[in-house]
C-alpha cells in the first residue's frame, strides 16, 4: 500500500511542467487549492509565514540516491513521529522536483546539520543544479542513501507512507539505522535567519 501511494503521489508531485516542453509522461500540474474558488482564504499567506516563522526549528538535508545519482533538498519540516515502530516524518512541496526522485528511490537519509553548516544548507535550498558537486559524502549503512560528511547526526530511512497535506506531502520514514556525535551544536532557523543554540 505504501509503495502504491509513493508511486501515485510521487507522480503527482513530479507534475511541475506542462505544455509542449514537458517531458513525456509528466502529469499536468496539480490543483493545490484546498478551498473553493469563491471561498476567501482564512489567513493571508504572508501573515501565515510571518507568524509561523517565530517557531524555531532545526535544519536538515533530506538525501536519496536513484538511478541518476544523489539528490537532496534542505528541509526544516522534519520531526520524530513514533518510537515503536521507529518513524520520522518530513514535509515536501508537491511541486518539488527532488521529491519524485526520492519516491523512486524508496529510501532517504535525514542529515541533521550543525551550527557551522549554514552554507551547506543554502546550497541544498536552491532549485536545480548538481547540489552534491564538491560535497563530501558516503553511503548510509542500511539504504545506501547519501550520508553527508561531518553532520552531527543522521537517520537512515525507508519510505513507509505518504499522505497529502494541502500543497505539501507528509512523508513518513521507517528508521533503519541512525547515529549521532555528542559534541557540536545544531543549526537553527528562526524568522528567516540561521542561528545557534546557547545554554
Amino acid at each position: 500500500m505504501a509503495a502504491t501511494a509513493v508511486r501515485y503521489l510521487g507522480a503527482v508531485g513530479a507534475a511541475t511542467a506542462s505544455g509542449p516542453h514537458a517531458p513525456p509522461g509528466v502529469l499536468p500540474r496539480p490543483d493545490l487549492r484546498a478551498v473553493r474558488d469563491d471561498e476567501r482564504l482564512p489567513v493571508a499567506p504572508a501573515e501565515f509565514r510571518r507568524v509561523l516563522g517565530h517557531f524555531a526549528s532545526g535544519v536538515t538535508v533530506i538525501s536519496a540516491r536513484d538511478a541518476d545519482g544523489p539528490t537532496g533538498f534542505a528541509c526544516q519540516s522534519f520531526a520524530s513521529l513514533s518510537l515503536d515502530p521507529p518513524l520520522v516524518s518530513f514535509m515536501v512541496a508537491r511541486t518539488s522536483t527532488t521529491w519524485p526522485r526520492i519516491a523512486r528511490a524508496g529510501a532517504f537519509c535525514v542529515n541533521i546539520l550543525g551550527a557551522e553548516q549554514g552554507a551547506l544548507c543554502r546550497a541544498f535550498a536552491v532549485s536545480g543544479g548538481d547540489k552534491f558537486a564538491g560535497v563530501p559524502h558516503g553511503d548510509a549503512p542500511a539504504t545506501g542513501s547519501p550520508l553527508l560528511d561531518s553532520v552531527p547526526a543522521w537517520i537512515d530511512c525507508r519510505v513507509h507512507a505518504v499522505h497529502p497535506g494541502g500543497d505539501h506531502l507528509v512523508v513518513v520514514g521507517r528508521v533503519a539505522a541512525l547515529d549521532a556525535v555528542d559534541e557540536g551544536e545544531p543549526l537553527l532557523f528562526h524568522r528567516g535567519a540561521f542561528g545557534r543554540f546557547s545554554r
